[in-house]
């Protein structure tokens, strides 16, 4: 069972910033695609932001340009810095990863989905 951690959560004023980390293990031969999602109570878990193992990032409309995504590969890890957080941002923040080949690499967890606990966010108006 793949462990995934999420940290970096806390409560600002609107305004403020954070930044969210995300720790996957690793696996041999295994890269990852690593996304942020959201959830407050009551509601369906919503995606806010990925970026896939080549790189490239997506945000949701909500998020995008206050939002940036980032990621180490040597350490597995991907990064959530949140700008300009509003009070509409608050909510319990999860990575996802989904384990993918590597270059030129077979991963026998291909397409293996796990989630991390969450990290809470409060932005106070």
């Amino acid at each position: 069972q793949a462990q995934v951690v999420e940290s970096g959560g806390g409560s600002v004023q609107a305004g403020g910033s954070l930044r969210l980390s995300c720790v996957a293990s690793e696996y041999a031969y295994c890269t990852s695609d690593m996304s942020w999602y959201r959830q407050t109570p009551g509601k369906e878990r919503e995606f806010v932001s990925g970026v896939l193992s080549a790189g490239s990032t997506r945000y949701a409309d909500s998020v995008k340009g206050r939002f940036t995504i980032s990621r180490d590969n040597a350490a597995n890890t991907a990064y959530l810095l949140m700008n300009s957080l509003k009070p509409e941002d608050t909510a319990m923040y999860y990575c996802q990863t989904i384990l993918r080949h590597a270059a030129r690499r077979y991963c026998r967890y291909n397409g293996m989905e796990y989630w991390g606990k969450g990290t809470l966010v409060t932005v106070s108006s």
